[in-house]
């Protein structure tokens, strides 16, 4: 499927979920540093969003945290006790193979992809209690940011079949 099927999917998924969405269209960004200069406009978290697995590839996570947060994977790892120095970045392969999307485009919107839960969710809890009208995502690719209440975001993560882990990033 092209990236512009599986954000139809996406967003359909979402419309028949009742969760209304904003959407900014933007040049392709592979950084949180280009993406900024195009979200000036929106109110809300900015997300950045690690895909990692562990050192000896047993799992795989999803980590989404509010774009200006500095995220030690080493305090991470310690955090989820998968063990210190056990998180690594996954390769492109794994996301294609999970998430289908590539670098630049693995966020919480992907995990409608996930069909075998095989991807564990970690959420910066920041985005769902720091009272943010909206949490800004790419939605299957880095070429527009959607936004979605944080309430929606959390209805549509346990839709897909993951249960999220909050984590304090601060």
């Amino acid at each position: 499927m092209t990236s512009a099927e599986l954000r139809a999917e996406l967003e359909e998924r979402l419309h028949s979920l009742n969760i209304d969405t904003t959407c900014v269209e933007h040049p392709p960004v592979f950084t949180v540093e280009e993406m900024m200069p195009h979200l000036r406009d929106v109110s809300g978290a900015v997300t950045k969003n690690l895909f990692l697995k562990d050192k000896k590839k047993k799992s795989l996570w999803l980590v989404s945290a509010r774009h200006d947060r500095q995220v030690n994977l080493n305090d991470l790892a310690k955090k989820l006790s998968v063990g210190s120095g056990n998180l690594r970045f996954a390769d492109e392969a794994s996301m294609l193979d999970k998430l289908k999307v590539g670098q630049g485009c693995a966020t919480a919107l992907a995990l409608l992809f996930d069909k075998e839960q095989s991807v564990t969710f970690v959420l910066d809890s920041d985005l769902v209690t720091g009272g943010y009208d909206r949490i800004y995502f790419h939605p299957m690719t880095n070429a527009a940011t959607m936004g979605l209440k944080p309430d929606d975001l959390l209805t549509f993560v346990k839709e897909t079949g993951h249960e999220p882990i909050l984590q304090d990033f601060e």
